[in-house]
């Protein structure tokens, strides 16, 4: 049930993907206003990751993991009922505070779970992250074209209605909270800090990256975010213990974290628009929206599939050299794309190598870091790590935008990217993956992981 409410909380980061183009008319706002339904989305799923993280430490993982369905559950019902921009904003918004779901949900897995059996527990809790996005592009598009684009929001509605009963009548509630006080002031200058920085990466193609609000909200964040390290490293009980997160294993794997996410969203916009471009281009596939997803979908499928094949790895080489795989596997699916992408199963097969590479450095991350932490830091140093991944998908999306708007060719009254513009793409994308290897090889090694901690309730 665990893994079903983070599959649940991360299908409606994408979930409206497949109707961004439309969202301006949909919602009787521009197309810049509208573009913030996803923006505030993932803004809102990168601030709460580590705040649910460290509430989870404090207060119990499954009480915040019930008050996360919970979220996520009227977040759906306010999209539901809404058709103007500022609802759906509000929904988009607590939809995203329901993100940290997953990173408390995994910092659970090591106290609820067998210890033979934790490590792939982790590893299928993790790749949820990835596998709820996967799946969540094939399965709006095909809501969408087949009803109305409420029923999204209706269909993600129950499925949270169904996370958050599971979660009270099935989640044991462990007694695993730590003395401590919640740090306020350090989750306001976190958010404030996030959200400027976040804005400014995601917006920048927009607004330009030379203009004044661009670089001023940049700044802006940046400042508070220095000013926030300083405040956290004084106060007695901190929202996130620096001290903790600068050990070498910790900080090399949240840096892998950054390469990884942004390998793996880099493909989630890419792919999609290749198989949509028209074929008039000599290089597109004309691919319709629902077309577009069930090529995707196969994607979702491996990334699930990979997870436990994941926990295995870890078992048997550890922690660290499992995402060394894992990198590795991603860099050689933007490598396969970068010389054949002539018809849409090609791109199918570089999308399910990619998603095999997402799978298996996803699920690694978490071990990593809970390897390295103590028990009373687990929620809140996975919510870290967790941040990190998101950083690294708004950088993705900002970048990959970039690079395709960058060189482009008239075509109907449209500009649309060159052939060479995807793939420069590709090659980022592989850049980035190979990166993330290379961090992950700096950290410090560990005996495999064989057996955890756990709490008993």
């Amino acid at each position: 049930m665990l893994c079903f409410g983070g599959l649940v909380a991360a299908l409606t980061q994408t979930m409206v993907i497949p109707i961004q183009g439309e969202l301006g008319q949909l919602l009787g706002t521009s197309e810049a206003n509208a573009s913030w339904v996803v923006t505030a989305t993932l803004v809102a799923g990168a601030v709460a990751m580590p705040i649910a993280g460290r509430l989870g430490d404090l207060f119990g993982k499954q009480r915040v993991l019930a008050i996360s369905a919970g979220l996520l559950v009227v977040g759906s019902l306010i999209c539901a009922l809404s058709s103007t921009l500022v609802p759906m904003l509000a929904g988009r918004l607590l939809q995203g505070a329901a993100m940290g779901f997953i990173p408390v949900g995994i910092a659970l897995m090591r106290e609820v779970t067998p210890p033979r059996l934790t490590a792939t527990a982790i590893a299928a809790m993790s790749a949820t992250l990835g596998v709820g996005g996967a799946i969540g592009l094939p399965l709006s598009a095909w809501i969408v074209q087949d009803f109305s684009w409420h029923a999204l929001f209706w269909v993600s509605t129950g499925l949270a209605a169904a996370v958050a009963a599971a979660v009270v009548a099935l989640v044991p509630h462990v007694r695993d909270a730590v003395p401590g006080r919640f740090d306020a002031v350090g989750a306001i200058g976190l958010a404030v800090g996030l959200v400027a920085v976040l804005i400014a990466v995601s917006k920048g193609n927009e607004w330009g990256w030379t203009h004044g609000r661009t670089i001023g909200l940049a700044a802006a964040g940046v400042v508070v975010l220095l000013a926030w390290g300083r405040y956290e490293r004084r106060v007695t009980d901190p929202l996130c213990d620096l001290r903790v997160s600068a050990r070498r294993p910790v900080l090399l794997t949240n840096l892998a974290a950054i390469a990884i996410g942004f390998g793996m969203f880099a493909q989630a916009i890419v792919v999609p628009r290749l198989l949509q471009a028209p074929v008039q281009t000599g290089y597109g596939l004309g691919q319709t929206l629902l077309e577009t997803g069930l090529w995707l979908a196969p994607g979702g499928l491996v990334m699930m599939a990979f997870s436990p094949v994941s926990g295995r790895l870890i078992g048997l080489l550890g922690a660290r050299r499992t995402l060394m795989i894992g990198g590795a596997v991603l860099g050689l699916g933007y490598l396969f794309p970068l010389f054949f992408h002539d018809v849409a199963w090609q791109l199918m097969v570089a999308n399910c190598i990619t998603s095999a590479g997402v799978g298996i450095g996803y699920a690694a991350m978490p071990t990593l870091i809970l390897e390295s932490v103590p028990l009373s830091e687990a929620g809140s140093a996975v919510g870290i790590n967790g941040l990190m991944r998101s950083i690294g998908t708004s950088v993705s999306a900002a970048v990959m935008v970039a690079v395709l708007t960058a060189s482009t060719v008239s075509l109907g009254g449209h500009e649309l990217p060159t052939s060479g513009a995807f793939e420069a793409c590709f090659v980022v994308g592989a850049v980035a993956a190979f990166i993330g290897v290379l961090f992950a090889a700096l950290v410090p090694r560990s005996e495999p992981v064989v057996s955890a901690t756990r709490l008993r309730g």
